[in-house]
């Protein structure tokens, strides 16, 4: 790509996004209509039910993408500016891909508290809260404090829009080696937010036997460097194993799970699986590359390149999710719904293949399958 040619493009449009009205504004009537006196009417009766906001402004339809910058894929902590080009992309998906109004918002990095506290006070705008690139483990404290007091979503799409994607690709890949997805002992590399949350729904979904491996080798409930939320999940999922390092977790492993840093598996390491899966999910550069990986003997590979098949990218997650979401009116984000999503996006693939466990990013389809899915476990 012509990374020239990108910076003059952002630079001639300010960015990739404008605000567009619904009413037009080219006659006294029109502009009484959608401006004043007709607002006033709108506000008397909102002052009377603030619940009616929901129904006769923008709050209704409007998702807040808030980052600090802390933890931007590939990059890391490049503050809340250098963060703002990455929201101001997922706004513009949002909208091209499933007709959902998003606004990028980027934060200072301030204490926990603090940005919960802002988010509180600006919340009653929106129908949604979208939190990306915020590191770990102050994520996981912002995102649970956020949901406690607010009667709106609230996703953090490192968390859980992996973790949705990395399970309807195991789903199908489990079925391309013919094995009991619930049996099959997984590895995850990378214990930050994507890492914990992947293994969070892995868990819930009926998986038992998941190796978490950090840049220090096989972490377990006994370590005393681990923060709360490594702790209590690893306290959970009480796997027994010997394992030290990574490559003795790969060992007889049926998948892997990267989320990580890129070049940190080698080919003797796939070679010991058990017909592996391998995700390597690391950008720019995979945990493995897809040719060695394969040439050392697994049988299903991913990636989060679009240079290669199999594709696992958040993208097939968050539109069609918030667009169900705001149809649904839900007010809470469940990991039972991450479940259903996740199945639901998995069943798109009939039958799934190596090269094929898991639907492209532009299929028309992905974000009506995701919306259903939110549709059919909230009636259910």
């Amino acid at each position: 790509m012509d990374m020239e040619l990108v910076k003059k493009i952002h630079k001639a449009h300010t960015g990739v996004l404008q605000i567009d009205g619904e009413l037009p504004v080219s006659t006294m009537e029109e502009l009484g209509e959608a401006y004043t006196p007709g607002v006033a009417e709108i506000s008397k009766i909102i002052a009377k039910d603030h619940d009616l906001a929901s129904k006769y402004t923008v709050s209704g339809k409007l998702v807040a993408i808030i980052t600090d910058g802390s933890a931007v894929l590939g990059l890391g902590d490049i503050g809340p500016q250098g963060g703002l080009p990455v929201i101001e992309g997922k706004a513009l998906l949002y909208k091209r891909l499933a007709n959902v109004n998003a606004i990028p918002l980027a934060l200072d990095k301030v204490d926990v508290d603090e940005f919960v506290q802002t988010v509180v006070n600006i919340s009653k705008s929106f129908a949604g809260i979208h939190l990306e690139d915020i590191a770990a483990p102050r994520c996981f404290e912002i995102e649970q404090k956020l949901a406690e007091k607010l009667d709106i979503p609230v996703y953090h799409d490192d968390q859980e829009g992996t973790a949705i994607v990395v399970l309807a690709g195991l789903i199908n890949a489990a079925k391309v080696v013919n094995k009991d997805l619930k049996d099959m002992k997984v590895v995850i590399n990378g214990v930050g937010a994507s890492g914990l949350a992947t293994a969070e729904l892995l868990f819930k979904s009926g998986m038992k036997n998941i190796i978490l491996v950090d840049q220090k080798g096989v972490i377990n409930s006994k370590e005393t460097s681990l923060n709360d939320y490594q702790y209590d999940l690893m306290k959970r999922i009480n796997y027994q194993t010997t394992a030290k390092t990574l490559a003795d977790a790969m060992n007889n492993a049926d998948a892997f799970v990267g989320l990580s840093v890129g070049n940190l598996v080698t080919k003797a390491m796939v070679e010991s699986m058990d017909k592996g899966i391998v995700f390597a999910l690391a950008n720019p550069k995979p945990e493995i590359e897809p040719e060695l990986a394969k040439e050392a003997g697994a049988v299903v590979v991913a990636t989060g390149s679009s240079q290669h098949p199999n594709q696992v990218n958040n993208i097939l997650a968050f539109p069609g999710l918030f667009r169900g979401l705001l149809e649904n009116h839900v007010q809470h984000f469940s990991s039972e719904m991450e479940a259903s999503v996740a199945e639901g996006l998995a069943t798109m693939i009939q039958d799934p293949k190596p090269e094929k466990i898991i639907p492209g990013v532009f299929d028309k389809n992905v974000v009506k399958t995701v919306s259903d899915a939110v549709t059919k476990f909230v009636k259910k």
